[in-house]
């Protein structure tokens, strides 16, 4: 039997137990920095399957790492497992049904991502013990992923500058290779301070933290005609100063995240923004701070790791699917529009279908299709490791991300198929580099290429800590 064919047989072996993992972390979402539900069913499972295993990593107590085997070449492999707030759904509902309780839910799957990754690193450590081979393999738990950035203050605190090689995965309408594309994003508040008055009695004498936040969020609409087109900037009202209309608003917050193709032109725009932030409190005698939450790098591509993986892909072929899952998302798709479904298409670069209510095929190696980019912290570990990442069929085609349908299909046994079909790929593609010193030479080599010009430096200031909720 070929090694590629044991390591499936070692997923399948425990296949159960981390599809159950999974439904238990469903079970209890949890948000950016408290997931300590969820740390804990991972940290358990990693014990359980013998690892060993390091907590409150980079300082952060929702953060954990389990490594197994000794010597040889170190494999990271990265899961997630926070959820997003307001997308609380009964799974397998095909209308909008949310539970009782706080409106947290899983809707960008990362309840299968922590899973699935764990289960890839659990079935490496297998083959290495049983195979007597020097090697190491790490499942790093990584919280916060929705705005937090957690990956990228792991980064700057060193949790991967031993790591020869790092593997990921995500929820995805189409299996294969990820197209190695993000947009660099930051997540800064301006903080206007004015100064109180009765707005009928003395409006004179007032000075409207509010004005300022909306002179800003014009001023920022007018810089829209003149940014790159791929460029977003978004912003979500924190404070508005008060619910009284007689008093003039002494005080106002806002959020803004500001995302670019790569982190020179996200800085250039921060800086832009900072200038209309510093322009609205002129016009409004107010005074503006700002504090970065969090901040995020572009991914950076790896040619030889993306050519090993899309061969296990090919290898392994897209998960079988019976009617009943085809009946499944076709139920969901019902509540879908046709652009939802062309709009995945066309990402992928790929001819739209009505008739394909999930996907039976591996998308080809190097296919791009409409740039429709989002950011995630896994760009910083790009910077600093050769890494690929994985697209696991687990949703309907046509699933808009962060919406109750994909929170719906999380415990679904279509989603929990896709999420072993890429375990399978992803623990392949481990024991390639393992026994392939050339694939990691190779690797690093593409890494620092890709690099050169522009050395990575964390896009997080030295004094901002994760946003830690205790």
């Amino acid at each position: 039997m070929r090694n590629t064919e044991v390591i499936w047989t070692h997923v399948d072996n425990h296949r159960a137990a981390f599809e159950a993992l999974s439904d238990r972390v469903f079970d209890m979402p949890e948000i950016a920095y408290n997931e300590y539900k969820s740390v804990a069913e991972h940290t358990a499972m990693l014990r359980e399957q013998g690892f060993r295993v390091t907590e409150n990593l980079a300082g952060i107590p929702t953060a954990v790492m389990g490594e197994a085997g000794e010597d040889g070449p170190v494999i990271a492999i990265l899961g997630e497992y926070d959820a997003l707030p307001g997308l609380s759904q009964e799974a397998g509902a095909t209308t909008p049904t949310p539970l009782p309780g706080d409106g947290m839910g899983h809707g960008c799957g990362h309840n299968l991502l922590g899973a699935g990754a764990l289960l890839a690193a659990t079935a490496v450590k297998d083959w290495l013990a049983e195979n007597g081979i020097k090697g190491r393999v790490r499942y790093y738990g990584c919280p916060a992923e929705e705005g937090g950035a957690a990956k990228a203050f792991m980064v700057r605190e060193g949790c991967f500058k031993d790591v020869d090689i790092a593997i990921t995965w995500h929820s995805m309408p189409f299996a294969g290779v990820n197209d190695a594309q993000s947009l660099a994003n930051t997540r800064i508040d301006f903080t206007f301070s004015g100064r109180a008055s009765h707005a009928a009695a003395a409006p004179h004498l007032g000075r409207s933290a509010l004005d300022a936040v909306e002179l800003l969020n014009v001023g920022v609409n007018y810089m829209r005609e003149h940014m790159p087109s791929d460029a977003r900037i978004h912003y979500a009202y924190l404070d508005t100063g008060g619910v009284a209309p007689n008093v003039v608003q002494a005080s106002a917050k806002v959020r803004y995240a500001v995302r670019a193709r790569d982190l020179a032109q996200m800085q250039a725009l921060l800086a832009r923004v900072k200038k209309v932030a510093e322009g609205a409190a002129l016009m409004t005698e107010t005074t503006v701070t700002t504090k970065i939450i969090s901040a995020v790098s572009n991914l950076v591509g790896n040619t030889p790791l993306e050519k090993a993986m899309h061969a296990n892909f090919t290898r392994l072929g897209a998960p079988e699917w019976d009617d009943a899952d085809r009946t499944f998302a076709e139920e969901i798709r019902a509540t879908l529009s046709d652009e939802d479904i062309a709009s995945q298409y066309k990402r992928a670069g790929l001819p739209p279908r009505r008739d394909q209510p999930l996907s039976d095929a591996i998308v080809p190696l190097g296919l791009t299709g409409e740039a429709m980019l989002g950011s995630t912290d896994v760009g910083d570990v790009s910077w600093v490791v050769p890494l690929v990442q994985a697209d696991g069929p687990t949703l309907a085609v046509g699933t808009p991300f962060h919406s109750w349908q994909l929170t719906a299909q999380g415990k679904s046994p279509l989603a929990k198929k896709g999420m072993i079909n890429v375990a399978k790929v992803m623990a392949a593609t481990a024991i390639d580099a393992i026994q392939s010193p050339d694939l990691i030479a190779a690797a690093k080599a593409d890494l620092a290429a890709r690099t050169a010009a522009n050395p990575y430096i964390c896009p997080i200031p030295p004094d901002v800590k994760p946003n830690i909720r205790r």
